[in-house]
């Protein structure tokens, strides 16, 4: 599975949004120049988490984004699936029953074994992002880590 870019960066922002002090918010382009990003395209993708509930946005000169919930709340999974959907990235199309090794009909009464496997596969990787949360990660982060994103994102310790 090949999530794309943008999934990175948006659990990455969500991260470092989770080591704010309470209700301190950061614009968009403050994130793309922490992290070295186009500013413009990361605002866009910023709006998902906001839309899924994940992040709040305030407008104007203090304006920015925070998380809407605490970080105890708010799941990898639950950011994944602001930018990337629900569904499967495994879709089977039966091809077991195509071509010169195509298998008698009898034979393929019962799911696919492959897409059989492929499912709980997905069921254990979303079971994982699920059981995660942000504060779970930012509690594996080094001690000194908050406080260093914080100055350096907001210039305040």
């Amino acid at each position: 599975m090949k999530l794309p870019v943008s999934t990175e960066w948006l659990l990455h922002c969500a991260t470092s949004l989770a080591q704010l002090e309470s209700g301190a918010t950061v614009s968009a382009a403050q994130l793309a120049q922490y992290f070295d990003l186009p500013a413009a395209y990361l605002a866009k993708q910023l709006q998902a988490l906001v839309k899924a509930g994940v992040l709040a946005a305030t407008t104007g000169p203090r304006g920015g984004f925070r998380l809407a919930r605490p970080a105890s709340e708010i799941t990898l999974l639950q950011i994944v699936e602001a930018v990337d959907g629900a569904s499967s990235p495994y879709e089977c199309r039966e091809i077991r029953q195509q071509g010169r090794g195509a298998l008698p009909a009898e034979e393929c009464r019962s799911r696919c074994i492959l897409a059989e496997k492929m499912a709980e596969a997905n069921e254990a990787w979303r079971h994982s992002l699920a059981a995660t949360s942000l504060a779970e990660i930012i509690a594996a982060l080094p001690p000194s880590a908050p406080s260093r994103t914080r100055l350096r994102l907001t210039g305040t310790p």
